[in-house]
């Protein structure tokens, strides 16, 4: 598989996500569908239609974060950590600028993730839920591809995806993504933004989810309690 490929697969897919994720909300505003039912079967099924379509080229990442705990792994190298976190995000601004085209950048403004109305969450509060929420997410990742049965982890994947949206959409948002934040932010033509809350809660919480759910991962599916190895791993890919 040439690199072009793997990363035009993460720009694609990514842009799926985003497009038809963040879109779904708006539907569902525009219908009076409940948000708690639509955005995380519109999530879901988005991340679906992505791994279907290209995940056995590139792995189906379409999240930095996701990617962050496949480096962690030794299952991608430093270059292709930067090359698909470029791709994701790139792909992310494509998806909302084409929600935007569609319908409005003030309505790609109502796509941002932000905290909910089910609880008065502050910053703090919802950086946890965030870390906690990409947590779940991640661990899932990296145990049901263990096996590389691509095609059946696919759908397991979506269903955790559109199961941490269920329960985090109403409280933090859902992002687990910051590619999937950061592009409405930016795309959303709004007079005020909290670029820190973006920042700390929807960029650096589900990184550090993935960190976590990285260590949790190697603790109880492989039983690795030493991780001195995995940290040179992961020095020398950086400085090589």
């Amino acid at each position: 598989m040439n690199t072009w490929q793997k990363y035009l697969a993460e720009v694609f897919g990514t842009l799926v996500l985003v497009g038809i994720g963040t879109g779904s909300i708006l539907a569902a505003l525009a219908t009076d569908t409940p948000l708690q039912a639509a955005v995380p079967l519109g999530f879901g099924l988005a991340l679906l239609v992505g791994l279907y379509s290209v995940g056995e080229v590139s792995g189906g990442h379409f999240n930095p974060a996701v990617t962050l705990a496949a480096f962690l792994d030794g299952r991608i190298n430093f270059g292709d950590l930067v090359g698909y976190w470029i791709s994701q995000f790139a792909g992310a601004m494509l998806g909302s600028w084409f929600v935007a085209i569609l319908v409005s950048r003030e309505a790609v403004a109502r796509t941002m993730t932000v905290p909910g109305d089910v609880a008065d969450l502050g910053n703090g509060q919802a950086f946890f839920g965030e870390v906690l929420f990409t947590t779940v997410f991640v661990f899932l990742i990296l145990s049901v591809t263990k096996s590389g049965m691509a095609k059946q982890a696919f759908l397991a994947i979506s269903m955790g995806y559109a199961a941490v949206h269920f329960i985090g959409f109403p409280l933090t948002g859902a992002s687990v993504n910051p590619a999937r934040s950061f592009a409405p932010f930016v795309i959303a033509d709004v007079a005020s933004r909290d670029g820190g809350q973006l920042l700390l809660v929807y960029i650096a919480g589900p990184l550090i989810g993935a960190i976590v759910g990285w260590v949790l991962y190697k603790i109880i599916v492989t039983g690795d309690l030493d991780f001195r190895d995995d940290f040179k791993d992961v020095q020398d890919a950086v400085t090589d």
